[in-house]
């Protein structure tokens, strides 16, 4: 069972497996026309997460700091002069994740969502610096294992470390009902989302 730990300087690639990118564009498009949205995916790696997300977005524009040779290079966490995307969607690199967080709440027009290790919910830290400032709309913690292993995408990996997708409405600003994020759990749907084509290298 492989736990995801990463020195301080690594990348920290881990491909997102299609499936788990699918199971947050249905819960954010429960409500909202995603094909007439423009997403941004700033960490795009190998773009395991940009072909789901271009199933669902009339257009996704893909980047990352690193030149994986899918997507521009650039680094997200410094100003360009990009234009404006309706959602920001990524899994950042770990110890980057609460810059990311915060960025893409800033730039979003509509929504930002990061997945991450469920242990990012935890710390004093974290919750000083952002959650008790710029509360999450929801919490979408993932009911089955989301496998991800460093460099590559295992149609049979499994994991110890438990995921969860966070997202904020940005424009304007929105938790939920009494200022209090949904905390919603993901029911298994690995075995309804996942698809053949998954595991062939990104184009």
């Amino acid at each position: 069972m492989a736990q995801r730990h990463e020195a301080a300087d690594s990348f920290d690639l881990f491909p997102t497996p299609p499936w788990a990118t699918r199971a947050l564009c249905e819960f954010i498009g429960v409500d909202r026309d995603l094909k007439r949205r423009r997403a941004w995916e700033p960490a795009c790696g190998l773009g395991h997460m940009v072909r789901p997300l271009s199933e669902y977005f009339e257009m996704v524009y893909a980047s990352d700091a690193v030149n994986y040779g899918h997507g521009a290079v650039r680094d997200f966490l410094f100003p360009g002069d990009e234009p404006a995307f309706d959602w920001i969607i990524t899994n950042p690199p770990f110890r980057l994740a609460e810059e990311f967080a915060h960025t893409m709440i800033d730039r979003a027009s509509e929504g930002a969502a990061i997945l991450v290790r469920t242990a990012f919910l935890e710390s004093v830290g974290r919750y000083d610096s952002l959650f008790s400032k710029r509360k999450p709309t929801a919490i979408l913690q993932f009911s089955e294992r989301v496998p991800m292993h460093k460099g590559r995408l295992e149609p049979n990996g499994s994991t110890a470390t438990a995921y969860c997708w966070i997202v904020w409405e940005t424009r304007p600003h929105r938790p939920c009902a009494n200022g209090v994020p949904a905390f919603v759990w993901i029911p298994p749907c690995r075995r309804k989302l996942e698809r053949p084509a998954d595991y062939e290298v990104a184009a």
